[in-house]
């Protein structure tokens, strides 16, 4: 079984302000991004505003990805969709690309049962022949993953290597930990304390702003330095604050525009963008940090 860990990049999607994905930008904030130290990418997930992505911009995010960080890091391209036929169509095009694991959240919406979720795994797995990630973000689409839940998807899916764990409930990374999955956690807030409990490593958006502090936090805790581990984690926790306060997905767009120096866009529509005022006012506060 492939082996995943560390610290996992949820990526931004970057825009054209024509609205188009810019595929240049995109390899700049991955290669920025290796040189940090990252252990992979979550390629077109929550932060990469993945459900408002065409299935072929979510295709090309996984060809630019494979190709990128073969032999460097690991790639794990989200491929979740509204419908099973969208999700399987995204899943054998990341296969095609080469990348290493998809992950998927649960069919949404019209309240899937157990037998449907199972169903629609078992799909996206025949299709790319991957191991899967699933993702478990109950505050967007309705389920939330429960220990005994996913005893009854993983007897049924073989290829389920790990999940995501987005939900409140620390407390379950320790019971999916003890039935043999790879968890991340997908608080960056919480890293720390996540690894503790169990899990592997973390995957988060904030990561792609400023790597470098998730970074230090995983080698500090490895190497058994707890004291200087909890520092960067504050630090880390402070941003991720930072953001949540002025709208996490535009706010990262723009960080990780600035510290790079380079136009990642705006969020694509209905994500709202940042006002001037705003975003003067985060560059600001960012700056107090010592993000920017």
């Amino acid at each position: 079984m492939d082996t995943f860990k560390g610290v996992i990049a949820a990526t931004i999607t970057p825009l054209t302000p024509d609205g188009r994905f810019n595929e240049t930008v995109f390899e700049s904030v991955m290669r920025s991004n290796i040189q940090s130290g990252v252990d992979g990418f979550w390629i077109s997930g929550g932060t990469g505003e993945s459900v408002l992505l065409s299935e072929q911009e979510v295709i090309r995010t996984a060809e630019i990805s494979a190709e990128l960080c073969r032999n460097k890091v690991k790639t794990i391209v989200h491929i979740g969709a509204l419908t099973t036929l969208s999700a399987v169509n995204k899943a054998k095009g990341a296969a095609k690309a080469g990348v290493d694991a998809i992950a998927c959240v649960p069919p949404f919406f019209y309240h899937p049962t157990d037998q449907t979720i199972i169903d629609h795994y078992k799909a996206v797995v025949d299709a790319a022949g991957l191991p899967l990630f699933v993702y478990n973000q109950p505050r967007y689409t309705g389920v939330e993953f429960t220990p005994h839940m996913m005893e009854k998807i993983t007897q049924n899916v073989p290829g389920i290597i790990g999940i995501k764990h987005s939900a409140a409930d620390l407390n379950n990374i320790y019971h999916f930990r003890n039935m043999g999955l790879q968890v991340f956690t997908g608080h960056g807030s919480l890293f720390l304390s996540a690894l503790t409990a169990g899990a592997v490593g973390v995957v988060d958006g904030p990561l792609t702003v400023a790597p470098e502090i998730w970074v230090r936090i995983y080698r500090d805790y490895c190497n058994g330095n707890l004291s200087n581990a909890q520092k960067a984690q504050d630090q880390a926790t402070s941003l991720v604050h930072l953001m949540l306060e002025f709208g996490f997905y535009a706010a990262c767009k723009v960080l990780t525009g600035v510290r790079l120096g380079i136009d990642c866009g705006n969020p694509r529509l209905p994500i709202p963008s940042l006002s001037p005022d705003e975003r003067d006012k985060l560059l600001q506060d960012a700056s107090k940090l010592g993000i920017i």
